[in-house]
């Protein structure tokens, strides 16, 4: 029997931005401090993922829209709270470029770094279209969640997921997650809540398709989230083809002129 792909399921909706998952997932880890940084955006003190941050929890401020509660007046505001992480992409860039073999596709699906592998060259950085794999200052190494590789080997939950108190980080099979998902949305919809949708879930995107799914409550770019990302490398086939079709017209210029200079 074939191991299902395994990955995440963030329900931004119930998330209450404790940041349980970020410590968690410092702690398991060993992942290093980010700095103790006050960056001055509400009770962000991470910004965004990198090589530190494995797991960020974003709090976005703003109106809340009128009638989304029984008597809230325009202009109240409301919380939005999500936990990002690295979306193990189905076309996974960093992966693709990687000249080493030290990001690798596990059995569960997702992608891993191994660093001892890992030379430091970089490549890896430019050609995630979600800004999350990053070189550690301290070794020049890149790094980035793992899925908790070791753990679920061994039949574990992830620590991010294990320790959120709302169950707003869920792990399981991906496809158990998708129709999951979809039917939260649904649910959401059915209750007011017109802008709740799935991001991420498409296999027909610019990745593929992600190994780790959101449910938003806004637009992606409020979260920080581009709104079709698109792996770098996609189109490196076609690339290449061009490449090789105007290196063969070169060829054929070459030898036409050297013939012609003959005579």
């Amino acid at each position: 029997m074939s191991q299902p792909r395994m990955g995440f399921f963030t329900d931004t909706s119930v998330c209450i931005g404790c940041k349980a998952c970020e410590v968690a997932c410092k702690e398991w880890n060993r992942v290093p401090d980010d700095g103790f940084n006050l960056l001055g955006l509400s009770y962000d003190n991470t910004g965004n993922l990198g090589a530190n941050t494995w797991r960020h929890v974003a709090f976005i401020e703003q109106p809340k829209p009128a009638g989304e509660e029984p008597g809230g007046a325009r202009g109240d505001l409301r919380w939005l709270m999500s936990s990002d992480v690295c979306k193990h992409c189905t076309e996974a860039g960093c992966l693709d470029v990687c000249p080493t073999g030290a990001l690798f596709r596990t059995e569960f699906g997702t992608v891993v770094v191994q660093e001892d592998i890992c030379n430091g060259c970089g490549y890896c950085v430019p050609a995630c279209p979600f800004g999350v794999i990053d070189r550690r200052e301290s070794d020049g190494k890149a790094w980035k969640c793992t899925l908790c590789y070791d753990r679920i080997g061994e039949g574990q939950t992830p620590a991010c997921a294990q320790a959120c108190p709302t169950a707003s980080i869920q792990f399981g099979p991906l496809e158990e997650l998708r129709e999951r998902a979809h039917g939260r949305v649904e649910e959401l919809v059915a209750a007011g809540v017109p802008d709740a949708r799935l991001y991420g879930d498409d296999p027909a995107d610019g990745v593929g398709g992600a190994g780790a799914m959101f449910l938003l409550l806004d637009e992606p770019e409020v979260y920080g989230l581009p709104p079709d990302p698109v792996v770098p490398t996609r189109a490196l086939g076609s690339m290449w083809r061009h490449a090789a079709a105007a290196a063969a017209v070169f060829a054929g210029l070459g030898v036409t002129t050297f013939a012609g200079r003959r005579r």
